[in-house]
């Protein structure tokens, strides 16, 4: 398939998962540009590249992300990067001829206290989670964005609303890590290290559903084929668990036999976040990894990361001492 498809944020997570699924399907002229190529901070630059590439179909995966804690730490670079970031490329895909957006937008835009499991119709019904409403705000803004330029200009788009995802290329980080990959970063080193107890953040009694990013690579694909509106759209696996279900899976899943205990001092965010996908289920579209089998390869990849990393010190100690014996041999001659 020769479609010029531009897929902004390709390094991220989702960003990713969309470039290897569209060279699954067969998509061969994809445009992908590193930040250091292209920062869709400067309008400026973002504006020419457009104009020059004029790509077909854009997929807007670019975004700052994180947890509660990195939301907590920057709102303003939270809300001030992502209306940037989306501004800059919404607008000039639209002044570059391009005939379909996809608007990614995120579960955290929907009310804190909205009826559960959340219709799409709930949109701006009250307000957002306090813990990452720069984020949720920046989005609402973003949809409501690529709504209004498909009304002034007849752009095509659809915008999808994932709910929490994980998977490869999801950041191991504790200062800007998801609750999921951060969960299983925790409970690895603590097996590895035989910790005998480990404190998590909140009481535990959040819910929340996650998706495998690769089945939302898939959704994407199909809701951009199939969805032919520019409502929102929610994207998920219709199904929740609570963060100490989660835990104590993870927990199972590494082998860790130590206690999990809570700090309740600590917020929980939102109390529930599972989406209504009946409109998505309606189309045809239904997820494929189970949530065990994908903590499973979260492990293993942290895992093996981590392995990687003690065998470079390793090498590098190794060298170290190979070093201090020639510059003891070399002194004593």
């Amino acid at each position: 398939m020769d479609e010029k498809i531009f897929v902004a944020g390709h390094r991220g997570m989702v960003g990713a998962a969309l470039v290897r699924a569209l060279q699954q399907a067969g998509h061969r002229n994809l445009l992908l540009q590193t930040r250091s190529e292209l920062d869709f901070l400067d309008a400026d630059r973002v504006r020419q590249f457009m104009q020059a590439e004029r790509p077909e179909t854009v997929i807007l995966a670019a975004a700052r992300v994180g947890g509660i804690q990195a939301n907590l730490d920057a709102p303003a670079d939270f809300i001030f990067q992502n209306l940037q970031i989306q501004n800059n490329v919404i607008d000039s895909a639209a002044r570059c001829g391009t005939r379909k957006l996809c608007f990614l937008g995120s579960s955290c835009i929907y009310p804190r206290n909205c009826p559960q499991p959340i219709q799409e119709e709930s949109l701006m019904t009250g307000p957002v989670e306090p813990t990452n409403a720069g984020y949720a705000v920046a989005k609402i803004a973003g949809l409501t964005m690529a709504q209004a330029y498909h009304q002034q200009y007849g752009m095509e788009v659809v915008c999808p609303m994932p709910c929490n995802l994980y998977g490869p290329n999801d950041s191991f980080d504790l200062q800007k890590s998801h609750v999921l990959s951060a969960l299983v970063r925790r409970f690895v080193d603590a097996r590895d290290s035989a910790t005998e107890s480990l404190t998590l953040w909140g009481t535990g009694t959040a819910r929340r559903e996650f998706m495998h990013v690769d089945d939302l690579a898939q959704a994407v694909l199909f809701v951009m084929e199939h969805w032919k509106s520019p409502e929102i759209i929610n994207v998920g696996t219709g199904a929740d668990v609570s963060i100490s279900e989660l835990a104590h899976l993870i927990a199972e899943c590494t082998g860790y036999r130590g206690r999990i205990k809570w700090d309740t001092s600590k917020p929980d965010g939102m109390p529930r976040k599972c989406m209504d996908i009946s409109k998505l289920t309606n189309i045809g579209f239904a997820a494929q990894i189970s949530l065990r089998e994908g903590v499973r390869q979260m492990i293993a990849e942290y895992s093996r990361g981590k392995h990687s990393e003690t065998d470079l010190k390793d090498e590098v100690n190794d060298s170290t001492d190979e070093e201090r014996v020639s510059q003891r041999a070399g002194n004593a001659a």
